[in-house]
């Protein structure tokens, strides 16, 4: 498979990002690739953003993976730190290659070496493989998500 090397997105790498991002029935509804201008712009505030990390998994020069990690310092838990996995993405070339598990353990470890004391994340609902992936990760689902668009 060729050696790994998980690092900071950078602006070439978008387009592999946005394709990833649309590449699923959730996503083929809420990301375009027909203008990036708004991804550049996020990837802009995101770079710029000490609490964020934006990275995505390279193999033969090729972008295969990405997950978004952010720290949120908070009072609650007696004042722990914590961290969100958001935007998990591996390229259909890669699935079931255990490059899932990679970009996840890199998140937990980049959690703990942030002094984070607990790590989350949400799944839609529908997705269902999903879940058992992160609960044959560790997580629990112990918790129920709400959101509100604006």
């Amino acid at each position: 498979m060729g050696d790994l090397e998980i690092r900071a997105a950078v602006a070439e790498d978008v387009p592999a990002i946005v394709a990833m991002l649309a590449d699923d029935p959730l996503g083929a509804q809420r990301e375009s690739q027909d203008d990036l201008t708004p991804y550049l712009a996020a990837l802009e505030r995101l770079s710029a953003d000490r609490n964020q990390r934006l990275v995505v998994a390279v193999r033969e020069r090729r972008v295969v993976g990405t997950l978004q990690l952010t720290v949120i310092p908070g009072l609650s838990r007696k004042g722990a730190t914590r961290s969100i996995i958001e935007g998990v993405r591996v390229h259909a070339d890669e699935r079931g290659s255990g490059l899932g598990t990679q970009l996840i353990e890199w998140a937990i470890d980049e959690s703990r070496r942030l002094d984070c004391q607990l790590a989350q994340l949400t799944s839609d609902v529908t997705r269902t493989d999903a879940h058992r992936f992160y609960e044959r990760l560790g997580f629990t689902a112990s918790h129920v998500g709400f959101k509100l668009p604006l």
